[in-house]
């Protein structure tokens, strides 16, 4: 029978797979680390093109705020998750994670929208910025760069309890890694499609976040305030070893049980439809005009000025 204490069970019996807490972390950290460079290469971008390399020290110092805010709220979920226990520990956990799969559904949906006119946004918002002074650059960055951090962390609830480094070494590796390559689109020395990228990385993003939804059912059906408990919709336990490496990488990327209850079961699976329908949904904004306008090197367009 299911319930959010049997799914704590699979994931500490998951938690020595390396690969999975690493492969799932590490492409988090990728995808959002990419957003939130991206962002940042935009504004020093037009500082410098602007010849305002004065102000890059606000750019800077919003962006290291936002990153230190970050840090707090990740420490402050993995803390949570590891050193609270019983009924509190599932309330707490499955109050969160539904507060998680709303926030990232928003900003997954709403980056899919905006992509396209990020780029000219951030650069009247830049302008508007440095007319008020050092603050509103400072507040402009820390905004920006924050909101993807708080995702970021956000996203790590479902690696909340494996209690080991690994979750968090394949997140910082991802974000390095996406600081790499947006260095290098910045520099003019690397091309990547934007477009495809944060499509595809958006599509695992939604799954991993049905995932989260169905945990925190479970959570919550454990603690009483939703009903169900007993309501097992299927047993695929036996179908193969879930405790081999690939059993083990599947329910640490993707949070799944092979013993779900009926609303998790419903609450996935609606989930799944609604949000990669919204997502999927084509745009009239052309999908590939983020990686020009996101990424400019700077030095051709400042030597025309």
């Amino acid at each position: 029978m299911f319930a959010a204490t049997d799914f704590t069970v699979t994931l500490h019996a998951a938690a020595p797979d390396i690969s999975s807490q690493l492969f799932g972390s590490g492409l988090i950290g990728l995808r959002e680390g990419l957003e939130a460079a991206i962002v940042v290469s935009i504004l020093v971008a037009f500082l410098v093109k602007s010849e305002r390399r004065d102000a890059l020290k606000w750019v800077w110092l919003g962006v290291g705020t936002a990153v230190a805010m970050t840090v707090i709220v990740f420490l402050a979920i993995q803390v949570g998750e590891n050193t609270i226990t019983g009924l509190a520990a599932e309330a707490i956990a499955g109050v969160a994670s539904l507060i998680a799969v709303a926030i990232v559904t928003t900003m997954v949906l709403w980056m899919k929208k905006a992509a396209a006119s990020m780029s000219g946004e951030l650069r009247s918002g830049m302008s508007r910025a440095l007319e008020t002074g050092p603050a509103a650059v400072t507040l402009l960055a820390f905004l920006a760069v924050g909101r993807e951090g708080v995702e970021t962390a956000l996203f790590m609830v479902g690696y909340a309890e494996a209690q080991t480094s690994w979750p968090l070494i394949g997140l910082i590796t991802g974000v390095l890694v996406a600081g790499a390559i947006a260095y290098g689109m910045y520099r003019g020395a690397l091309s990547i499609n934007l477009g495809k990228f944060f499509s595809y990385t958006g599509v695992f993003l939604i799954v991993v976040a049905a995932g989260i939804l169905s945990y925190g059912v479970g959570a919550l059906q454990t603690v009483g305030w939703l009903p169900g408990l007993a309501d097992k919709a299927f047993d695929v336990s036996t179908w193969f070893s879930w405790s081999s490496w690939y059993g083990e990488v599947i329910q640490g990327i993707f949070n799944v049980t092979p013993t779900p209850t009926v609303l998790q079961l419903l609450g996935w699976s609606a989930y799944l439809v609604i949000v990669l329908t919204l997502f999927l949904r084509p745009t009239t904004s052309s999908p590939h005009s983020t990686p020009t306008t996101t990424t400019p090197n700077p030095s051709p367009e400042r030597s025309t000025t």
